[in-house]
């Protein structure tokens, strides 16, 4: 899944039905290939209007507490 998702990240027109098969091979249905697409492919499309925006995060530079 992470494979297929970094794929669609940094090489989008190398996808094939091939990556598809792979993610059914390792035991998920088309269902879940669908979801994993649509949301790797959201978050994508959403940090790139924010980078394209000039977003930046409400927290940027904060450090968050130490775990006990």
């Amino acid at each position: 899944m992470l494979e297929y998702a970094r794929k669609l990240t940094l090489e989008p027109a190398e996808m094939s039905p091939q990556d598809v098969l792979d993610l059914k091979q390792v035991g998920f249905d088309d269902r879940s290939c669908l979801e994993i697409c649509l949301v790797t492919a959201y978050f994508n499309f959403v940090n790139r209007i924010a980078l394209g925006l000039g977003v930046e995060l409400e927290n940027a530079g904060r450090s968050f507490p130490e775990a006990e």
